[in-house]
């Protein structure tokens, strides 16, 4: 067994598998192997439990509680059987690594595009796709969570088994597969991992022990885990470091990070899994409602920009209600803000929140911050799953891709971004139960009540049912989806962006520095950086329908969001409906 781990089942010397399991308060464990008899397992201290036993790779196992039911392994490294089913001893050295000696790129050059890897027909599926994203000038490509969750279709988050990716992916070595072809191609991969609760099948450490959960706290999802107790804390930061470490992810994204409740825990995590990876490259990415500054200046590499995409959503939409009131009274100077300092709530009170919201964010690198057009939250949790290039005029959105792809802060893309796909990405679930399965969808209409335009309750009823395999199958690309001559052309466009940021812009953005951006009326923005070689970078978009004076920048114009925008900049407009790059090369 790995030094780097205390739970689940690891291969030992001489065909031994050791099995350990923490349940304090639990009178006795016994180890379960199909078609082997059982085996009582030894208690160790501080509730620990453990035994070693004849399992080679493959072995079926379950633990019986003393005082309860048959359980998997809450550690389990694969399941055969969904996550009720039996756990499957792993030999995670089995694999034979292709790319073994990979490194990847320095953080700043990064640009991420998030997937789902079900929807992408499960890792041998993503496999099929990444020549074509390392063509398109992707680096790193992230995936939604991929953790063990119940039933056949999910968005991850609803998983109860972070050790073992979901068989309606594939087997532990497919996914093995998938970060090593990915990095034959010279991308990153980075997943998604959940540490803020559970979901609501197939969770077995209510049986296991109380003592993994709190009783006077929650979160929006479920029971909050209690973080006080050093094996809960283990459990979690040793799943991050098994996902690097035996899988090679080059980096995590952390979910939700402001629904745990502990002060020092993901300082804690950093911490050791950067001694873990023995200084190789890893990324850790939050996601924090709190827009805690302090978190990235020397922990963490960045964390999701909410704050930048819901300023570009109030720009091309005009919608203004929940989380987006906050940026709907002068969305143009939000963005210049996010653009130029990283965070807009930087302390101010949030109106939707109701409380104050942020840290200041102005002296951390742009590459503190992922911005995005469009994410999994902000696609799937709107009714009908809709994608911004159904919501908004399509040279609007053109002008926010070059904003997006064009500037320092990281980018990052959603699967179909590339080639402006209009098929919604909507919320799914497979949960087997129909209590479950009717809890879930009348919960989601029961959410949408309180917008406007789902006040009619047969409009609500209308909202698709997360449990119906139609829901899930809608939200899958398809081989035509980039067919049509208007996708094959916005997927050019990206193509030439990010060929652009890559020849143009990538070596120079570690330690690019905001020159100042501001409104330019209220609905365009300038904004402009000095990047590490002296250079600088400058933009200007209108995402109004009229046109505006341009401003006069340095350098030559580098790429334009529609035909003609360059020359009538030259020209001093800035015209509907554009976006416009220039730079300037560093003198000498």
């Amino acid at each position: 067994m790995s030094e780097h781990y205390q739970f689940g089942a690891w291969p030992i010397a001489g065909g031994l598998c050791r099995f350990r399991l923490w349940a304090p308060g639990q009178p006795a464990i016994t180890l379960l192997r199909r078609d082997q008899p059982p085996l009582p397992m030894q208690a160790l201290e501080d509730g620990w439990w453990q035994v070693e036993a004849t399992a080679p790779a493959g072995t079926r196992y379950r633990f019986a509680l003393g005082d309860g039911p048959n359980v998997p392994d809450p550690a389990s490294h694969g399941q055969d059987g969904d996550v009720d089913g039996w756990s499957v001893v792993q030999d995670h050295g089995a694999y034979r690594w292709k790319h073994a000696d990979w490194r990847t790129h320095p953080w700043p050059q990064t640009v991420v595009y998030e997937l789902h890897a079900g929807a992408m027909g499960g890792f041998r599926g993503v496999i099929a796709e990444l020549p074509r994203l390392a063509s398109l000038g992707v680096n790193t490509i992230e995936l939604m969570p991929v953790n063990d969750f119940a039933g056949i279709a999910n968005w991850g988050y609803d998983g109860v088994l972070p050790y073992a990716p979901d068989e309606t992916y594939g087997s532990p070595d497919e996914l093995k597969a998938l970060v090593d072809a990915a990095h034959g191609q010279g991308i990153a991969v980075m997943l998604d991992v959940v540490y803020n609760h559970f979901g609501p099948a197939g969770n077995y450490w209510h049986a296991i022990t109380p003592d993994f959960f709190r009783s006077d706290i929650s979160t929006p999802w479920g029971e909050a885990i209690d973080f006080r107790h050093d094996a809960v804390r283990d459990f979690f930061i040793q799943n991050a470091i098994f996902w690097l470490r035996e899988y090679r992810f080059d980096g995590l994204r952390l979910d939700a990070v402001h629904a745990i409740a502990s002060e020092t825990f993901l300082s804690e995590l950093s911490d050791r899994v950067r001694a873990a990876t023995e200084g190789r490259p890893v990324y850790l990415v939050l996601e924090n409602e709190r827009n805690d500054a302090s978190l990235l200046e020397q922990k963490f590499e960045a964390q999701w920009n909410d704050d930048a995409h819901h300023c570009l959503h109030v720009l091309l939409t005009g919608e203004d209600e929940a989380y987006y009131a906050d940026y709907a009274d002068a969305p143009a100077e939000h963005l210049a803000r996010a653009l130029s300092e990283g965070f807009v709530y930087q302390g101010e009170e949030s109106k939707n929140l109701g409380h104050a919201r942020g840290q200041k964010s102005g002296h951390l690198p742009a590459s503190s911050f992922v911005n995005a057009l469009q994410n999994h939250d902000q696609v799937g949790n709107r009714a009908f799953g809709d994608r911004i290039f159904t919501l908004a005029p399509p040279d609007a959105v053109r002008a926010a891709l070059l904003v997006l792809l064009l500037t320092p802060p990281v980018p990052m893309l959603f699967m179909g971004d590339e080639y402006a796909a209009e098929r919604p990405f909507l919320f799914f679930t497979g949960f087997g139960t129909p209590e479950l399965a009717t809890a879930v969808r009348e919960g989601r209409r029961k959410e949408f009540a309180r917008f406007s335009s789902f006040a009619d309750p047969e409009r609500r009823e209308r909202i698709p049912d997360p449990n119906d395999p139609k829901t899930f199958a809608a939200s899958s690309p398809q081989p035509g989806d980039r067919a049509h001559p208007a996708n094959v052309e916005a997927e050019t466009f990206c193509r030439f962006l990010l060929e652009t940021r890559t020849k143009k812009l990538a070596r120079r953005l570690d330690g690019a520095q905001s020159l100042g951006a501001a409104a330019l009326g209220d609905r365009a923005i300038r904004a402009q950086w000095r990047l590490a070689d002296g250079a600088v970078l400058s933009v200007a978009a209108q995402f109004g329908d009229e046109s505006l004076p341009c401003p006069q920048f340095p350098g030559e114009p580098i790429a334009a969001s529609g035909p003609g925008a360059g020359e009538a900049a030259l020209g001093g407009e800035l015209p509907p409906r554009s976006a416009i790059a220039w730079l300037q090369e560093p003198a000498g």
